[in-house]
Order: structure tokens, then C-alpha cells, then sequence
């Protein structure tokens, strides 16, 4: 541990050793509910046989076919099944293998097929950490101290956080699509602009689904415009909020999507989509990596997959991301310092604050402690830590929902 670079803050004190399903076990055996599933990771639970079981056949088949020098079967099998669930007119996929290259790959694909510079993202927003996918993000300011200057060419436009305006969804989507309209006149205009990337529902700035509205204005400008549409699904893709894309609780199509988390359940991979005549596009040698779609992680993926589609987890999502809301609802309820909930499906945020109403990430650090101790795993996020998260595994049971929010309950008495 003494040489692991100090910058890595753990989130628990768990030395997981295990783990099976909704559960994780350290190294002393005792089980934790795990509702982080790895920062949305492990959709399918850890673990899961049949992801376990295509993994353990392709590591003794072939473990890395550098996708650039030669083909191997699971790549060609993912590709036709991403496109299969792409949306719409999206039929031409490109891997790597973490959220930022998708974003970055998506962004570079964007000013090739525009030949324009601009790139417009959106307050609260996390696209990652590096170079460029770092210069789109403002979910908080650690991710940018001292690495400036940031890439040029980005502009930040207003988001639609109803809980911090304190408005309703009337008069927040006006006010973000007038400001996305200044922003055309004064600092970016629509010729210079490649495209738009936002999260359909923010994650790291605490879990803000967007207004259909806004979102579909963005698709309004864009089309009216040339601009693409960036949706990035890294979080809240693969059936998280109840549907397989979270753009599709919006009514809104977007022009190139970007995926990673959910989408081999722990198997480090990434991949954008777009309709191939939008991918052909961009330049050669615009994309690859000497890893991308590695095939053991693609052998995963297809698994994953499988088990999302045959075991109905989308649909899962939705029906326990309704009981874990109205549980939530009954604490906030009963408790003053939870001051909201908010999200969809199985990606929901509570706000914690204190006696004044004031965000308080000590408060939700303590909870997130007593949680663990009462055997429940819990993340936060938010500018001042203040967010407690809830993303457990899209194959969680109602059962384990209910123990869940029984634990958070013991823990908010625990910490006063």
C-alpha cells in the first residue's frame, strides 16, 4: 500500500477479495452490499457466470489480436451487435478502452467530419481526465487545477440543475437555450461550432437528469446548424436509468454517442457509434490504440450483453429504480439534512446539506462511513462531496433494495 501514488483516495476502507452478484466480501469475509458497482461498472453484478465463463474460454483461446493488425471474432461479433443497439441510422463502431479516449475519439471525429474547431460542452458536465476530455469538464475544479492552459476551442454553456436554480423545468430550459443562443453570438458562432457533447443525465456534478426540452433544443440548433450531437452514455448508458440509452428518456437522437462503463461489466473497453457515413469522415489513422477492443474484453462484452438482454435488467433498472426512489423519498421525508432526490432509474443522487440549507460533504462522508459499517457501499460526488450516490447492479432484487436503504437508514441514526 505505502507504494501506491498517495494521489489515489480511497472511497472505503474495503480490501475487497470477492465478489458475487450485488455483493463484495474483504479480506476478512465480511459482505458488503455494493451499491458503486465500481462507479457504474459491474452492470451484471460481479462476477456474473456467463460474463466469467466467456472470459475464461477466450483467455485460453486468444487473449490480445491488436485490432489494427489483425481481426478476431469477438471484435467483428461486438461491432454488429453495438450497432444492432446504437441507435437509429448507427451503424459503424470504433473502440478503445476507457470513457475519456471514447470522448476524446468522438471529439476528434467531430472536427474532421465538420472541419470546425468548436466545441460546445455543458456545465456540471465529466467527460474524464484527459487532455481534451478534462478541457470539457466542469463537474468540479479538481479535475482541471493545475493543468492548465486547457485545450482551446472549448466553450461551457448552462446545464439545466433545477434543484441549484431553484427553478421548475419551464423556466430552467429557457433560460440554458437562451444562453446556448448568446453563446452562437458571443464567443462561438455556429460556423466555427463542431459539436455539442452533453450527458443526457450529469453524473460526477450530482446525478442532474436533463429537461426533454433542453435537450431537445439542442437537437433543434444542431440541426439547424450542421453541429453534431455528442450524447455521452459512458454513465448513464446501458440501461442504467431504465432505458438502454439514457438520450432515449428524452426523445432525442443524437449524432455519435460514446460508451464504456456498463458495457463489459468490468472488462476495460470503450467504443463511440455513428452512422458509417459520418465515421468515414474522419482521417486514417484517426483512431486505434495498441489495446482497443482486446478480446477477452470483447468476449465479456458480448456475455454482458446477453445476460442484460435474457434477463430483462433494463427493465429490471426501472422497476427497482422506482422502489429505491420511493424508499429514498420516505427518508428524505423524515430527515432534514437530506434536502433532495433526484436522478432515474438505478442512478439516483441524494443532497445532503446542513441546518442552513447549505451543501455539507462531511455530513454525507459520515453517512457514507456508517453505511459501510452497517455493510452497505456507497460513493459520493458533487462540488462539495456533498452528494451520496446510488447505483447498485442492474440485476439488484428488490430484497437487496429494501436491505439497502434499511442499512442507510441504521446509518443515519448511527451518525446523528
Amino acid at each position: 500500500m505505502s507504494h501506491l501514488s498517495p494521489l489515489l483516495k480511497q472511497a472505503t476502507g474495503v480490501l475487497a477479495a470477492k465478489g458475487e452478484g450485488a455483493y463484495l466480501y474483504d479480506n476478512q469475509g465480511k459482505q458488503f452490499l455494493d451499491f458503486t458497482s465500481g462507479i457504474g461498472v459491474t452492470c451484471t453484478g460481479h462476477c456474473h457466470p456467463k460474463v466469467v465463463e466467456a472470459a475464461q474460454k477466450q483467455v485460453a483461446t486468444l487473449v490480445h489480436a491488436q485490432y489494427t493488425t489483425v481481426m478476431h471474432q469477438p471484435l467483428l461479433d461486438l461491432s454488429d451487435k453495438l450497432a444492432e443497439l446504437a441507435p437509429g441510422p448507427m451503424d459503424s463502431v470504433a473502440f478503445s478502452n476507457a470513457g475519456s479516449e471514447a470522448v476524446e475519439m468522438a471529439m476528434r471525429l467531430a472536427r474532421h467530419a465538420t472541419k470546425r474547431a468548436n466545441i460546445i460542452a455543458f456545465n456540471g458536465g465529466f467527460h474524464g481526465r484527459t487532455m481534451a476530455a478534462a478541457s470539457m469538464t466542469t463537474s468540479t475544479a479538481k479535475i482541471r487545477t493545475g493543468f492548465h492552459p486547457m485545450m482551446a476551442g472549448v466553450v461551457i454553456s448552462p446545464f439545466p440543475h433545477l434543484y441549484r436554480y431553484g427553478w421548475d423545468e419551464e423556466e430552467a430550459t429557457r433560460f440554458c437555450l437562451q444562453e446556448l443562443d448568446n453563446i452562437f453570438l458571443t464567443q462561438s458562432a455556429p460556423e466555427d461550432t463542431a459539436a455539442m457533447i452533453v450527458e443526457p443525465v450529469q453524473g460526477e456534478f450530482g446525478y442532474y437528469p436533463a429537461t426533454k426540452g433542453f435537450m431537445q433544443g439542442l437537437r433543434e440548433r444542431c440541426d439547424q446548424h450542421g453541429i453534431l450531437l455528442i450524447c455521452d452514455e459512458i454513465q448513464a448508458g446501458f440501461g442504467r436509468t431504465g432505458k438502454f440509452w439514457s438520450h432515449e428518456q428524452f426523445d432525442v437522437m443524437p449524432d455519435i454517442i460514446t460508451t464504456a462503463k456498463g458495457l463489459a461489466s468490468g472488462f476495460p473497453i470503450s467504443a463511440i457509434a455513428a452512422s458509417e457515413s459520418l465515421m468515414s469522415k474522419g482521417l486514417p489513422g484517426s483512431q486505434g490504440g495498441t489495446y482497443g477492443a482486446n478480446a477477452v474484453a470483447c468476449a465479456a462484452a458480448l456475455a454482458n450483453i446477453e445476460v442484460i438482454e435474457s434477463e430483462g435488467l433494463v427493465e429490471n433498472a426501472k422497476a427497482r429504480g422506482e422502489t429505491l426512489w420511493n424508499r429514498l423519498i420516505e427518508l428524505k421525508d423524515k430527515h432534514a439534512i437530506i434536502d433532495d432526490i433526484r436522478g432515474m432509474g438505478l442512478m439516483l443522487g441524494m443532497e445532503i446539506v446542513d441546518g442552513d440549507g447549505h451543501p455539507d460533504g462531511g455530513k454525507a462522508d459520515a453517512l457514507a462511513k456508517a453505511a459501510e459499517a452497517e455493510g452497505l457501499l456507497l460513493l459520493r460526488c458533487g462540488t462539495h462531496g456533498q452528494i451520496v450516490r446510488w447505483l447498485p447492479p442492474l440485476i439488484v432484487s428488490d430484497e437487496q433494495i429494501q436491505a439497502g436503504v434499511d442499512k442507510f437508514a441504521k446509518a443515519l441514526a448511527n451518525a446523528g
